[in-house]
């Protein structure tokens, strides 16, 4: 059963509708089907323009989905031969960051990203995806290995932000990101990212420094949540809307800012309607953008990142 979000109650009822016509004619033999294929065209129709023109708070709503697919989720359908490693050889693993070893498409990569869970048990145990400082380090061990090997490097970044709290910052929260962050901009081998849910804050950029930075069509890229901007210039977080608009966090406008390269489509209504489908668009989009790059040198890999990232709002 999908989850529907509030600006998508007029599609719910019109499902809802459909639904029970199918359990009329199944239930008492009444040839109904005209109706149900004239409301199914109408639902299809009307969930198309409504995600057609969704606001940039509606699309953190979208990125925010619990039924969105999360690193497993795009591991299952776009990767194989997966192999995760763990730990980040110095406290302890963290699983709200994952990698390993996988084939895309028949090329073998570095993948890593961030991992939400999908039920309540697995968000704890992952921690929402909010990274902490050994998460951080075990992905500056994966590129560097990654860079050994000679690997293209695959992150798929999905997060609030990297995790707050005390003991975060005990263990070196902002020196962990700043290396992962140094680590992409020196990666000898490609380095592909892609903002799948949310990319939020320094948490995201620790593993989106990368020479190409696609974003799936109904993500979000931000410094702060709009709620956290909202609180600070508002001082309530009831203006996040507001905030998301003034924020710019929408791929549409990050890619006409060039702070993103492309934006990789969505089934229509969000990767969350069909995660197989949203999983495959990804895969042949970073199989184009690994490609792309393949033929560079390890200098002018490392040069492109620098230029690109210089280039922001300059």
């Amino acid at each position: 059963m999908i989850s529907y979000l509030d600006f998508e109650k007029p599609v719910a009822q019109l499902e809802e509708r459909i639904t029970q016509l199918r359990d009329v004619n199944a239930l008492h033999d009444v040839d109904v089907a005209q109706e149900i294929a004239r409301l199914e065209a109408k639902s299809t129709e009307l969930l198309a323009s409504t995600y057609a023109s969704l606001t940039p708070w509606q699309k953190t709503q979208v990125a925010r989905h619990p039924q969105r697919p999360h690193f497993r989720d795009y591991v299952a359908h776009a990767f194989s031969d997966f192999m995760p490693l763990g730990g980040d050889r110095l406290y302890a693993d963290d699983l709200a960051i994952m990698g390993g070893f996988a084939t895309l498409n028949g090329r073998r990569v570095m993948l890593i990203g961030h991992e939400k869970g999908n039920d309540t048990q697995s968000r704890i145990r992952h921690n929402f995806g909010m990274g902490k400082p050994e998460g951080y380090r075990k992905a500056i061990r994966l590129m560097e290995l990654a860079g050994r090997f000679g690997l293209p490097v695959v992150t798929l970044v999905d997060t609030s932000g990297a995790f707050p709290g005390i003991e975060a910052e005990e263990r070196g929260q902002a020196e962990a990101i700043a290396r992962a962050t140094e680590a992409c901009l020196a990666l000898p081998v490609p380095m592909v990212a892609a903002i799948v849910g949310e990319g939020g804050s320094g948490g995201a950029v620790a593993l989106a420094s990368a020479n190409r930075v696609l974003m799936m069509e109904h993500a979000v890229y931000s410094v702060i949540s709009p709620e956290g901007c909202a609180s600070i210039l508002w001082r309530t977080s009831e203006k996040a809307a507001d905030a998301a608009q003034a924020m710019k966090v929408t791929a549409q406008h990050l890619k006409r800012d060039n702070v993103i390269d492309r934006i990789v489509k969505e089934p229509v209504g969000g990767a969350q309607r069909d995660p197989v489908a949203a999983a495959r668009l990804l895969g042949q989009a970073l199989t184009e953008e690994i490609d792309l790059l393949s033929g560079s040198t390890d200098e002018a890999l490392i040069a492109q990142r620098e230029e690109r990232f210089l280039a922001i709002g300059g």
